[in-house]
């Protein structure tokens, strides 16, 4: 149990947790509190509202424990200040007003120029830079979906950056999900409910990261929805990111539609020669040379998330900076083979194909189970048998059953028809690579 006392403690703590929660998550309850003092082992935390307080002792109560520990009590030996309730009952004048704020945080990386293209990606860029370009004019609404490090965000960002010079008296605001839940959290708090829809009901661009967070939040939901209509009826343009298309989020029919009216676009995973040129760029900019051998070995293990191709490059960096050596194929995979061994005891199962398929080709692994014969169904479906029957060794009955009970002869008659076309078709045999390394991964 830790025992440390003064500030360093929350330092500490704060640290501790950044490595447990997701970035989002992070910046939107944990940095807004301020640690004020600590007295009779008592340390006293200064939070925006009574909803942060709530949220860190309803979720993080067993961490809290660890470096606040109370003796007489199962709570965490601390004290809690609201800050807006402290504004409300002072005579100084109000601070800034909520919807005065700046934009959040843009990452001074993620432009247009520096996001590389490919195959996987060229078309969603294209639209992206499009709305940019023409907003309210072209997509509207924009929706950007695919999986986790594939650049969702970095397109978001590359069009506040371009609006942001190029259409500087356009009234913009780009926001994550938890932001907007949290902004009208404080907003019906406070009582000023109608000051937040005139803020955002007056803007011309709406940015919205990570809409996923929005699911099973219904009062949140429906606010969204109205301030979303209130946009599009006056032409305004709106982008929204989520890991998901919208019919396959747990949103309300009224919400999905409206996000349906515009641009659905998937980001794919990258191919091979794209996550090169991404190695290849970042090293760069990070000053390290990386030669096409070393490179491919990299790309070749690591398909499904850009960031992991960074987080490779920074751990090779800093190796053979540290060693001073240069950066060679055996280094590389002396540094970095232990990050792209699998590990034996993964077991692989129908299951985890049919997810791996689904994120690959943008399909359900409802329809991949069920009985549609469309070319954007079908397909999938038959390289999820083909990797079945090569990955599991369970008896052909039993994985054919687990299609939603297709036939041992429907499971052969894809394996052998897959394999056949493996024979000569590249990009094939890369999309199949990719899938493998996603369910191992």
């Amino acid at each position: 149990m830790l025992t440390i006392e003064g500030k360093d403690t929350w330092n500490k703590f704060l640290d501790f947790i950044q490595e447990r929660c997701s970035p989002i998550e992070y910046k939107n309850w944990f940095l807004p509190i301020k640690w004020i003092s600590f007295s009779e082992s008592t340390h006293t935390l200064e939070v925006p509202n009574i909803f942060v307080q709530e949220y860190l002792l309803n979720n993080y109560k067993e961490d809290l424990l660890l470096f606040f520990p109370s003796e007489n009590s199962e709570d965490p030996n601390l004290k809690f200040i609201v800050a807006e309730l402290e504004t409300s009952t002072s005579n100084t004048p109000s601070s800034k007003p909520k919807e005065e704020k700046e934009l959040f945080f843009l990452n001074e990386r993620y432009t247009f120029t520096s996001f590389i293209e490919g195959p996987s990606n060229q078309f969603i860029k294209s639209a992206a830079l499009g709305v940019a370009k023409h907003p309210g004019k072209s997509y509207n609404p924009l929706f950007i979906h695919g999986g986790v490090g594939l650049g969702k965000t970095h397109l978001l960002h590359g069009i506040a950056h371009y609006l942001k010079q190029n259409h500087k008296k356009l009234r913009l605001h780009s926001i994550t999900t938890e932001g907007f839940i949290n902004d009208l959290v404080d907003h019906l708090k406070n009582k000023k409910i109608d000051k937040m829809k005139k803020f955002y009901r007056n803007l011309d661009i709406l940015l919205v990261d990570d809409i996923q967070f929005l699911q099973n939040r219904m009062n949140f939901e429906e606010e969204f929805c109205n301030t979303f209509e209130s946009l599009i009826n006056q032409n305004k343009q709106i982008v929204i990111t989520s890991d998901k298309p919208p019919g396959q989020l747990k949103l309300s029919e009224r919400m999905i539609a409206r996000m349906e009216w515009g641009l659905v676009a998937h980001i794919a995973m990258p191919d091979l020669e794209t996550r090169v040129a991404i190695l290849q760029y970042k090293a760069e900019l990070k000053g390290i040379h990386l030669n096409d051998s070393v490179a491919f070995y990299i790309a070749e293990n690591i398909v499904s998330n850009v960031r992991q191709l960074e987080g490779a490059i920074n751990r090779l960096g800093a190796y053979c900076k540290l060693l001073a050596q240069d950066v060679t194929l055996d280094i590389a995979k002396q540094t970095l083979g232990e990050m792209f061994s699998t590990p034996k005891e993964a077991k692989i199962t129908v299951d985890n194909i049919l997810k791996s398929v689904s994120a690959m080709y943008d399909v359900k692994v409802s329809d991949l189970r069920g009985s549609s014969r469309t070319k954007e169904v079908a397909f999938p479906r038959q390289i999820a048998m083909y990797l079945a029957k090569e990955l599991i060794k369970d008896p052909i009955i039993k994985l054919a059953s687990a299609f939603g009970g297709k036939t041992h002869s429907t499971l052969l008659h894809s394996w052998k028809k897959i394999s056949k076309q493996l024979e000569k078709d590249e990009a094939l045999r890369e999309q199949i690579q990719m899938t493998k390394q996603n369910i191992h991964s």
